[in-house]
């Protein structure tokens, strides 16, 4: 049987997001805060988890994914406002230098 997926939003140290998918968030938001996950976060760093929904298997975290990067900024923060991590509990993630 598949690991569940989860789609997640981070926000960058310049203000940008990046959404993302993975079936082992701890693991991956550890590659992202050592700067092994992706190109556009690697030079970004440190990035806060902002957001997190968890569904079902690959392809329904691709096409959320797809969902989200589709919004505007502005409905994106929305979406994080209304659904997402709260400051207080918003993970910022420095791993390595």
């Amino acid at each position: 049987m598949e690991k569940p997926y989860v789609v997640y939003i981070l926000e960058c140290n310049d203000g940008t997001l990046y959404t993302g998918i993975t079936c082992e968030l701890e693991r991956r938001l550890r590659q992202h805060g050592l700067g092994q996950a992706s190109k556009y976060t690697r030079s970004r760093r440190p990035v806060t988890l902002r957001y997190v929904e968890a569904g079902g298997d690959r392809s329904w975290a691709l096409r959320r994914e797809w969902e989200i990067k589709q919004l505007t900024k502005e409905q994106k923060r929305k979406l994080i406002h209304e659904r997402g991590i709260s400051d207080g509990t918003a993970k910022e993630l420095h791993y390595g230098k």
